[in-house]
């Protein structure tokens, strides 16, 4: 039976699995260089110095991305990523004692530009596939990528941290350099070169969204994500390893459950947002007010964390239950308001050129993360963890003050 692969159901299938194949990857290589480099006996703030040139790139490539995919195509953008993606990792396998700090910089530099062209290229690619009629499968067909993305990274978190105590850390990127190369190969080979192609290109000085509700999305999302990385990303993994002796593994499992339950909760979002009054009203998608609720939930529950932190003292097993109880929590409000932010992104994009508006809003989004990443690593050695969540919760009331005024 031949299989027709230009419709838009098979064209999201194909999009979904390459973004799959390099999401693993990423939250794989997070873990490894996380776990590798503190194993060498670098500090809180080294490891957050590897990923800095990662998340920067990451904001630098979010900017340019949008106005090069009117140009090139989405899907050619997002084959860039993998490529970039599989040099990287080609860096990272020589000897450990080339691995210094400014060589695995670079290495993360390049990981971080292919990351976002990829996320990008999947992300805005949906909009070209749904009939600007349908926001309700729009909705749905984003929540289902980004939660897949997000459990898959999960995913990959404990295969960084398993393949990195069973055959170290050369072979475990060498792996992923094979497995994501063959993705690439049948990625050019059948993915449709030619969405989001605009119909005529935009001059380099549109970089910039012109939209108020783009803009004030993409400042709630700054906000938002780095809320979340300032405590996730070096202070508590080291926190776990260091504090509560727990093994690479463990840390793994734990960051691995966290994100795909996080995932998860993101892929059914629809189904949690979508209730009651709106349902009835037939409503089918979130809306500013939407954004702004739930994310005025989500501003209780890291100063909750901290506060269990300060009670618990030197309790190691009272200290376990309440952080593990209080990241579960936090991870279903946040994948909750991240599947939003999702959907707005798209939804106020134009139509000729989404990748712009999206590539600014996902430039916003990096810049969070960075600055998130480079407070983890710096806060947590100073002041240690609680001092992270109560920092985390001052952003989410930002984000909250930001979203109140999206559009209804």
């Amino acid at each position: 039976m031949n299989v027709d692969l230009k419709t838009p159901v098979t064209q999201y299938s194909l999009v979904t699995l390459s973004y799959w194949a390099f999401t693993l990857s990423d939250g794989a290589l997070r873990m490894l260089v996380v776990l590798f480099f503190h194993q060498l006996g670098y500090s809180p703030i080294e490891i957050a110095a590897l990923l800095v040139l990662y998340e920067l790139f990451g904001v630098i490539t979010n900017l340019y991305a949008g106005w090069l995919a009117t140009a090139i195509g989405l899907t050619v953008t997002m084959q860039m990523g993998l490529a970039l993606q599989i040099a990287a990792l080609g860096m990272l396998m020589v000897d450990s004692s080339i691995l210094n700090v400014a060589y695995v910089m670079v290495a993360q530099a390049l990981s971080g530009i292919g990351k976002d062209l990829n996320k990008m290229g999947a992300k805005a690619s949906i909009k070209s596939l749904v009939p600007a009629d349908a926001q309700g499968r729009l909705y749905r067909w984003i929540a289902l990528l980004t939660g897949s993305k997000n459990a898959l990274k999960g995913v990959g978190f404990f295969l960084g941290g398993w393949l990195l105590s069973t055959v170290g850390f050369q072979y475990a990127v060498g792996t992923m350099a094979a497995a994501l190369s063959v993705v690439l190969v049948l990625s050019i080979l059948l993915l449709d070169r030619s969405t989001g192609l605009a119909k005529k290109p935009k001059p380099f000085q549109h970089l910039f969204s012109t939209s108020s509700a783009v803009n004030r999305l993409s400042a709630a999302r700054f906000f938002l994500f780095g809320s979340r990385d300032i405590w996730f990303v070096v202070a508590l993994p080291v926190f776990l390893q260091s504090q509560l002796q727990w093994s690479y593994v463990q840390v793994g499992t734990l960051m691995a459950a966290w994100v795909i339950a996080y995932g998860i909760v993101q892929t059914v979002a629809p189904k949690i947002t979508i209730i009651g009054k709106t349902a009835k009203a037939n409503i089918t998608h979130p809306s500013g007010r939407t954004a702004f609720r739930w994310v005025a939930i989500l501003c209780l529950v890291p100063g909750a964390i901290a506060g269990g932190v300060y009670a618990a003292g030197p309790d190691t097993n009272m200290l376990a239950i309440g952080l593990v109880s209080g990241l579960l929590v936090f991870g279903a409000l946040f994948a909750i308001n991240s599947s939003i932010h999702s959907y707005l992104i798209v939804a106020y994009a134009r139509e000729d050129g989404t990748s712009l508006d999206v590539g600014f809003y996902y430039m916003c989004n990096a810049a969070g993360r960075l600055v998130g990443t480079l407070l983890s690593g710096l806060v947590y050695q100073q002041f240690g963890l609680a001092a992270c969540l109560v920092l985390s919760s001052a952003m989410l009331i930002v984000t909250a003050v930001i979203s109140r005024k999206l559009p209804a």
